[in-house]
Parts: structure tokens; sequence; C-alpha cells
């Protein structure tokens, strides 16, 4: 399944959370897609991103471990469904979105708390979510520059004519 499809599946989920469990594990898919998200640019994508996507891979495999989720929903980690990101910038730009409302929801889940264990999983969970979307956003500004450094007609895969336009001849009937 492609990354962005994850993650809007994940923000729906997150959205849909009104008990702690519920937001926690939550929380958890999302550092976990964060991690499987990573690694697949780490492997697959531009030289200039793979430093960070594999730091943010092992950002989202440490923050997996903070949280103490009493069971993952019946789907599994729904990470484990990613087979491709088909658009890095569509990709990281709603992941992005998702540790932010992950940081949100957890906010929420540590101010209404009184167990003090819990209370200390979100605060670290809080701080795996920003430190995560913090190279995700290093990696949308290197994307950026990536793109703005390539010929305007060949930016996000809109390749131009294969030869000038003043070789083509006229343009059709």
């Amino acid at each position: 399944m492609d990354a962005e499809r994850l993650v809007t599946i994940s923000r729906d989920a997150l959205a849909e959370s009104r008990e702690v469990p519920d937001v926690v594990a939550e929380a958890w898919q999302a550092q976990a897609l964060a991690q499987a998200i990573g690694s697949k640019i780490a492997l697959c994508g531009p030289p200039g991103l793979r430093g960070e996507a594999r730091a943010l891979s092992e950002i989202g495999g440490r923050a997996c471990g903070v949280l103490d989720h009493p069971m993952v929903r019946s789907g599994g980690v729904r990470a484990a469904q990613l087979t491709q990101v088909a658009d890095m910038h569509a990709a990281l730009t709603a992941l992005h979105a998702l540790l932010g409302e992950v940081g949100m929801a957890l906010v929420g889940v540590a101010c209404a708390t009184d167990d003090e264990g819990l209370y200390w999983q979100c605060i670290e969970a809080i701080d795996a979510a920003d430190e995560s979307s913090d190279r995700v956003r290093g990696m949308l500004r290197r994307l950026a520059a990536h793109e703005s450094d390539r010929p305007p007609d060949t930016v996000r895969g809109r390749a131009g004519p294969a030869r000038p336009v003043a070789e083509m001849g006229p343009a059709g009937p």
C-alpha cells in the first residue's frame, strides 16, 4: 500500500480514537509508520535524503518502544502494509501532519491522566513525535532544494518534450 494512503488511514484512526488506550495505540502506529517510511526512503530514495531517512527510521523505532500500548488493533501493524512511497513530497507532508496530530493527542492524554507512568510515557512519545517531525521537515527542505536545482520541466516528474519545441514541426490540425 502506498505511504500516502497509510498516513491517511492513520490520521483517520487517530481522529476516531476516543479512549486513552486507542490514542496510545494510534501514536504507536504513527511512529511505526514513520519508521517504515524512513526505511523505504533510505533504501530507495534520492541519495541526498537517505541520511535523514535513516535517522527518521531510527527515531520511529525508538519511539515505538517508548509507548506501552495494550494491544495493536486487530488489523495489526499498519506500517507492515507499506509497499511504496509513490509521491515522496506528498507522503512526507502528510506524515508531518500526522506526527503533529499525534503530539497534540498525546498532550491531551498527558494532561488528563493521574497515572504518573502514563504521563511520562506520553512526554517521551511527544518528544519522539517532535523529533520525527523535525526529520521529516528536514527531508522536505532537502527535497525542495533538490527539485529547485532541476530544470523546471522535470520538477516532480513533469518531463517536457524529448526534443526542443522548434524541432517538432507544426502543431496538429
